[in-house]
């Protein structure tokens, strides 16, 4: 039942991401099916601004968690917040390696979040691969149950192209496959010295089990975006504000003008000039 109403809830509320529904259902399917899974279920969500990454992550939350992110079992790091010193990276490393370890011990399936990939600081991250992987037992815990979640920007910019490339090409969004986009993120996140990946043992030894990419949005979909909203804070749908909260947000290309600059991001509080 949980499977279903996740596969609902991402059919009917999630705006223009088909390959993102694809991806998710099958990850979380396959690895909850399985009562002994051999490694933790890892994916790495890529996209810009406003595409529904947050969005996608926390509703995965709120249906494996009682509490959705107010969870015990919930563990959310950015890197701002956490790791905001390139000069501590050393004792940044030691505390999110026994924070990882300390709550897996206390309960096996956890799940962790870590926003802003392209923000942390190149190695840090690479402290979290004895989690990861196949090995049966870490540090004498069996971990093997956690979700871990990474979520950026990088690579934004290159689905962003191809997906225009595609567009321009004629081929529908629905057609868009994994593999048009695998190379042009590869490079853009896995590649980048300026990456949280940047040569990270998580890539060499492809412990990331799905590549999540967001799509830029179109005009109508920001409209499904505003239709959402309006009716989540209880206010009257009118055509003619959907059409021009849609038309006030920017968009990209310069000439044909297709995919919205901040997705969904702005929708909320453009609203509120309207009412």
């Amino acid at each position: 039942h949980f499977v279903s109403g996740l596969e609902f809830d991402l059919a009917t509320s999630l705006v223009g991401q088909p390959l993102v529904r694809q991806q998710v259902m099958k990850g979380v399917r396959e690895f909850l099916e399985n009562p002994n899974p051999v490694k933790p279920l890892v994916m790495s969500f890529h996209g810009s601004t406003g595409t529904g990454k947050t969005y996608v992550s926390s509703m995965l939350i709120r249906y494996l968690f009682q509490r959705g992110l107010q969870s015990p079992y919930v563990h959310h790091f950015s890197p701002i917040v956490h790791f905001p010193h390139a000069e501590q990276l050393e004792r940044y490393k030691e505390s999110l390696k026994h924070w990882i370890q300390g709550n897996l011990t206390n309960c096996g399936r956890s799940a962790f979040l870590f926003d802003e990939m392209d923000k942390m600081h190149p190695g840090l991250i690479d402290v979290i691969i004895p989690f990861l992987g196949p090995s049966w037992v870490v540090y004498g815990t069996n971990y093997r149950k956690a979700i871990f979640i990474f979520i950026s920007n990088a690579g934004g910019e290159q689905i962003n192209n191809v997906t225009l490339a595609l567009w321009r090409a004629r081929k529908d969004r629905e057609e868009i496959s994994l593999q048009d986009l695998e190379p042009a993120i590869s490079k853009a996140v896995f590649e980048n010295p300026q990456s949280g990946f940047w040569k990270s043992g998580i890539i060499n030894e492809h412990l990331i089990d799905f590549v999540v990419p967001f799509l830029p949005l179109k005009h109508h979909h920001v409209k499904q975006c505003v239709v959402s909203e309006l009716v989540q804070q209880g206010l009257e749908v009118r055509p003619g504000v959907v059409q021009e909260v849609a038309d006030s947000i920017p968009y990209f290309p310069e000439e044909e003008k297709l995919f919205s600059s901040t997705g969904c991001k702005t929708v909320a509080s453009r609203i509120s000039f309207f009412f």
